[in-house]
């Protein structure tokens, strides 16, 4: 059968803008599939407080910078301005209310199916995001506790809440923050954090972006890396022990590198912790009709409980094939460039000590000039 076009583009935020706008540039035809009837959908839901974690002038796609006139780390709203602006700069066309519910290669092509139709390309580019869907675990009791439970992704700020005591699962950029706002919101925050951690600053000393050296540092060995940050991360962070948390055996740059994760970027949460404003616990055993029990038997009253426990792709929702390029835990095996299988590519799928922006507008340049070489 006759292809739709030479490459398919599914998912128009930050990752398949910027493929697209580099695919236009290199003059290949594409099409463009979004499931909503927006660009960058998932910015528009986080929470209120959000702001990049990389500055400006480190998180502009390719092509286009953010604007100087802006703050170091923009807001939600600016960032949802700028891939707006982003799609009209370079004339991008999405097409709208396209969820691929299946994507798989038949005679040599890929198809997309959506509610309406199939597309067909000889390249596929899924766009779709490492946050695509929620992970929500479950504890013995919870179907009995008579406080709110939502995810950090349905976490707007914290006023619903003021003078009340809440939760927050998890240690990571969302789940700190949001207990920042809960803080700034007068709420009685606490967070249980289950594993070992690592905490660097946003800043260095309030001047140079941490994510600024953590650009330069990728190009050595993550434990030659970490030995050098390592004096820097004493001075500016100080033993995250003394506070009851427990520090992973190796340092930021390995986590990002072996486990896909980013450490805490701290931008507050460990003032708060020092100062007896955020209460750290260990991880949950139970829930009560009333709050929690952690694993230490101490227990906790609480009116709500929000789960910063991360996110999935979800990839086998729609790709069939999805064990053949993935790990163990559903998450590409390569983002930026040739999968094992033909045609196929994953873009912004992987962390990066540069940024997440930073990393997909790389990933796009990479991918454009694979697919004209094909």
């Amino acid at each position: 059968m006759p292809a739709d076009t030479e490459t398919l583009i599914i998912g128009a935020s930050a990752s398949g803008l910027a493929t697209a706008a580099m695919l236009g540039e290199a003059r290949r035809p594409y099409e463009l599939l979004e499931a909503t009837e927006v660009v960058g959908t998932a910015w528009r839901h986080h929470y209120d407080r959000l702001h990049l974690h990389t500055p400006k002038s480190a998180s502009g796609l390719p092509g286009l910078p953010m604007p100087a006139d802006w703050p170091r780390y923009p807001a939600r709203d600016q960032v949802v301005a700028y891939l707006e602006r982003y799609r009209a700069h370079f004339g991008i066309e999405p097409r709208y209310g396209q969820e691929v519910t299946r994507l798989e290669r038949v005679d040599g092509l890929w198809v997309a199916t959506t509610a309406d139709r199939t597309w067909s390309a000889r390249n596929v580019v899924v766009a779709t995001g490492a946050t695509r869907r929620p992970v929500r675990p479950t504890w013995p009791g919870m179907a009995a506790y008579t406080g709110q439970v939502l995810h950090s992704s349905e976490f707007r700020n914290g006023e619903a809440w003021r003078g009340r005591p809440v939760l927050v699962v998890g240690f990571g950029n969302s789940a700190c923050e949001q207990a920042i706002d809960l803080v700034e919101h007068d709420v009685v925050a606490h967070l249980s954090v289950r594993g070992e951690v690592n905490v660097v600053p946003r800043d260095i000393f309030g001047l140079v972006p941490i994510l600024q050296v953590g650009a330069i540092m990728r190009h050595l060995p993550p434990a030659v890396a970490d030995a050098l940050a390592a004096p820097l991360v004493r001075v500016t962070v100080g033993d995250i022990r003394k506070v009851g948390l427990r520090k992973l055996p190796y340092g930021p740059n390995a986590q990002i590198k072996n486990d896909r994760h980013i450490p805490l970027l701290d931008i507050g949460t460990m003032d708060h912790i020092k100062n007896g404003r955020i209460t750290v616990h260990g991880a949950i055993a139970r829930f009560t009709e009333t709050g929690v029990v952690f694993e230490d038997g101490t227990g906790l009253d609480v009116d709500a409980v929000v789960l910063g426990t991360g996110y999935r792709p979800a990839l086998e929702e729609f790709l069939p094939q999805w064990e053949s390029v993935c790990d163990g835990d559903g998450r590409p095996l390569v983002s930026g460039g040739p999968t094992e299988l033909p045609g196929l590519f994953f873009c912004g799928q992987f962390v990066s000590p540069s940024g997440m922006l930073r990393e997909a507008g790389a990933e796009s340049r990479r991918i454009a000039a694979a697919v004209a070489a094909r």
